[in-house]
């Protein structure tokens, strides 16, 4: 099941990080997500283990982009770019729930 049509209200652009260039971090092209953007501040746990300080958390369905690694790039609607902390993948595994991605961003 995925998560209901009228949730995804919200745009972003996702830039997955590809790794660290001569110039800096390099990524992929950017894609653009329908999601439903929840603007809370919150602590989450960071892929290294640390508890980090999350201003948003984008929720978007599974098929919409590749779990995105940390540190991607993420503009948000009103022009804001953030990375993203940690991304989540809540797959019920057949059973009723809303399977979707949920992307931590600083």
């Amino acid at each position: 099941m995925k998560l209901p049509g009228f949730l995804l209200r919200h745009e972003v652009t996702v830039e997955a990080k590809q790794g660290e260039g001569p110039y800096g971090s390099t990524y992929a092209a950017p894609v653009t997500v329908q999601c439903f953007l929840e603007q809370k501040t919150r602590l989450v746990r960071s892929a290294e283990g640390d508890e980090v300080v999350s201003s948003s958390t984008v929720y978007c369905q599974l098929d919409a982009l590749a779990k995105p690694p940390p540190k991607s790039r993420v503009t948000l609607p009103d022009g804001a770019v953030t990375t993203v902390i940690a991304a989540h993948r809540n797959d019920g595994g057949g059973l009723p729930t809303p399977d979707h991605f949920e992307i931590h961003l600083e």
